[in-house]
């Protein structure tokens, strides 16, 4: 079964069709790179799945599932923009997501902390915004879900942090579980992704395997995409 399959997906804003009949089924055990322009669809797309919005047409299925209660349990969310509260404290959000979440590991949240050098006794809110966006990698990373779907996951740290973050993200992948990156930094994560999805324009351009692709191209994602998408 299919983690993720779309079946003619539309989502319109108004008179705006920011999702035109996507048909899409992605594999489990995979690394899936989401690529596209600003007002591709990608942001759309990933809050279907995650059921923070309504399909206007057609119908989005997790692991076989209509989006839900059910499905929030097997996917851990990394949105584009921070939801934690700034007030608290990184012990206290640890203590948080411990409680709401069965699937969240706490030993190993504690272990990631440590390696990037995060206080755990600090407030969010003394933070830089590239040391927020690490605690809340940390979180979502820290759950053993079946979906990780990642908004822009190094969009906001600085380079030489984006490795370990990479890193971070194949360590904590496992062969029944499946990840989405979306993100704009093609260069920095195309090492590690295992097929691209291509969008633009509300459209799935393609679904392809990242070394087919690069050796049909004979050219890198991150070039591919420069070419797919110049203005």
């Amino acid at each position: 079964m299919e983690i993720v399959k779309c079946e003619n997906l539309s989502k319109n804003y108004g008179n705006k069709k920011a999702l035109k009949n996507v048909n899409l089924s992605l594999e489990k055990g995979k690394i899936i790179g989401l690529l596209g322009p600003n007002g591709s669809g990608k942001t759309t797309l990933i809050k279907l799945i995650n059921d923070l919005l309504a399909p206007t047409s057609g119908k989005v299925l997790i692991n076989g599932m209509t989006p839900g209660i059910e499905t929030k349990k097997i996917i851990s969310y990394l949105p584009e923009r921070t939801y934690l509260n700034s007030n608290m404290k990184v012990s206290e959000l640890i203590a948080f997501f411990k409680d709401f979440y069965d699937d969240f590991d706490e030993t190993k949240a504690k272990k990631l902390l440590k390696q990037l050098n995060i206080n755990a006794n600090d407030k969010l809110k003394t933070m830089s915004k590239g040391m927020k966006e690490k605690v809340q990698l940390v979180l979502v990373m820290s759950r053993k879900a079946k979906l990780y779907v990642l908004d822009e996951p190094i969009g906001g740290v600085d380079p030489a942090a984006r490795d370990y973050i990479l890193k971070t993200i194949m360590n904590n992948f496992s062969d029944d579980s499946s990840i989405i990156i979306s993100t704009h930094l093609i260069s920095d994560v195309e090492k590690i992704l295992d097929d691209v999805i291509f969008i633009k324009d509300g459209k799935v351009l393609f679904v392809k395997d990242a070394d087919d692709l690069r050796r049909e191209k004979n050219a890198s994602i991150d070039e591919i995409f420069r070419e797919e998408f110049k203005c």
